[in-house]
């Protein structure tokens, strides 16, 4: 065997060991700084799998499992030339606890190129984010990441590449801009594809994340995008992401959430109050949705919700296997299920009322543990911009059903 090298660095976090431990081997609480998705068996000879969103990935098998101490596994990383070792070790110290990596076995040579350096700055950012989420909540994944300013990012998909006469077969479409933020500065408009941000291309939303993953708000990019059949490219500014303050208990978040809930839902009754049932069913498009869609779409992101903050609090998560899109089938199914658009808005209520439960009676110790909590938080806090997106949608739907032939 050739020369290898050894990575060892360490960080004291003001924790207990048993939470950093868990936090070490245990799938949900990995992603919660980490990975992406994890998979991650607790015992000697179990398997170990991490995913980030770049396309990057390790596989390997557990050798040493030492609970609430020390665990190590083998680590072989997508283009590595062969497998190296972490060993990762908790021990406590003066109130807070030592946590110590060791990554061994990384070998020199042309054909090992940067790997050491790029393992040593995963190591460096993970750690320094295990420390953030154990001592404040923060994810600084989200924190620090920077923001394009698009709404509605999805892959190019067949029809909308025929509808906009675009000449490649992959892209991250967008359906509009944000007020304020770099992509509408850069000149974005709503229909373009982005296929290229700095050195990186980009088709769908891993992709996009990925490159966004190599910056911070502030810097400078170029981006890449078709209009129609033209190449275009904007230097465009990444904008600071807005965070919201996070509540200290489970009422103040049950409560900030049910105000967002009434703001939006007061909205939407707004732009529903006096659109008939055969308004309410028009498309603007074979693939867009109508306004019945749209409530039950907004409907299914509820009940997922239930299930998600069930599973964040049993510490039990499912695995993120990348975003799969919305499924046409599940949308109509909702939709077709109650008899007009006035029993869709009900239900959507009705949704948002357990949601708003839920959140009002997490456990004290998920909320005072912060790491899960800050999380569940901050996804919760975004919803009433996801429904503002999805009103504009039912506006510009019965507008043109007003407009078409037959219409008012």
């Amino acid at each position: 065997m050739g020369k290898t090298q050894t990575i060892k660095l360490k960080r004291t976090i003001q924790a207990a060991p048993a939470t950093l431990f868990r936090a070490l081997t245990n799938a949900t609480a990995l992603r919660e700084w980490m990975c992406d998705t994890a998979i991650f068996e607790p015992q000697k000879d179990g398997r170990v799998y991490f995913g980030w969103n770049d396309g990057y990935y390790a596989t390997g098998t557990v050798t040493k499992f030492s609970p609430g101490r020390k665990v190590a596994y083998t680590w072989h990383g997508t283009g590595e030339p062969a497998p190296t070792m972490v060993s990762i070790s908790v021990a406590e110290k003066k109130g807070g606890t030592a946590v110590t990596v060791e990554h061994e076995d990384v070998g020199t040579g042309k054909k090992w190129g940067t790997t050491l350096a790029d393992m040593t700055r995963g190591w460096e950012v993970a750690l320094e984010n295990l420390q953030s989420v154990h001592e404040t909540g923060e994810d600084l994944r989200l924190t620090l990441r920077p923001m394009l300013g698009v709404m509605g990012p999805s892959e190019l998909a067949p029809e909308d590449k025929a509808r906009l006469t675009v000449p490649v077969e992959r892209g991250v479409l967008i359906s509009g801009t944000v007020d304020g933020m770099g992509a509408q500065a850069a000149g974005l408009q709503k229909d373009d594809v982005l296929v290229g941000m700095g050195k990186r291309k980009v088709w769908n939303f891993p992709t996009l994340t990925a490159a966004l993953s190599e910056h911070r708000a502030g810097d400078h990019v170029e981006v890449k995008f078709y209009r129609g059949s033209e190449l275009l490219t904007a230097d465009m500014e990444l904008s600071r992401r807005p965070l919201p303050e996070i509540p200290a208990t489970a009422a103040e978040l049950a409560d900030r959430v049910r105000r967002a809930y009434a703001a939006a839902d007061a909205e939407l009754e707004a732009a529903v109050k006096d659109i008939t049932e055969a308004e309410a069913e028009f498309r603007t498009a074979p693939t867009e949705w109508n306004a019945k869609e749209v409530l039950a779409h907004l409907i299914i992101g509820e009940r997922d919700t239930h299930n998600y903050i069930a599973e964040l609090v049993a510490g039990e998560e499912r695995v993120y296997a990348g975003y799969v899109g919305n499924s046409d089938l599940r949308t109509q199914a909702t939709a077709g299920a109650y008899p007009s658009l006035g029993a869709l808005l009900e239900e959507l209520k009705r949704n948002e009322a357990e949601t708003v439960a839920m959140l009002a009676g997490l456990p004290p110790e998920f909320v005072a543990a912060r790491r899960t909590y800050w999380r569940l938080a901050f996804g919760q806090l975004q919803g009433g911009n996801h429904t503002q997106d999805h009103l504009q949608q039912i506006q510009a739907a019965v507008a043109a059903a007003r407009q078409a032939p037959g219409g008012e």
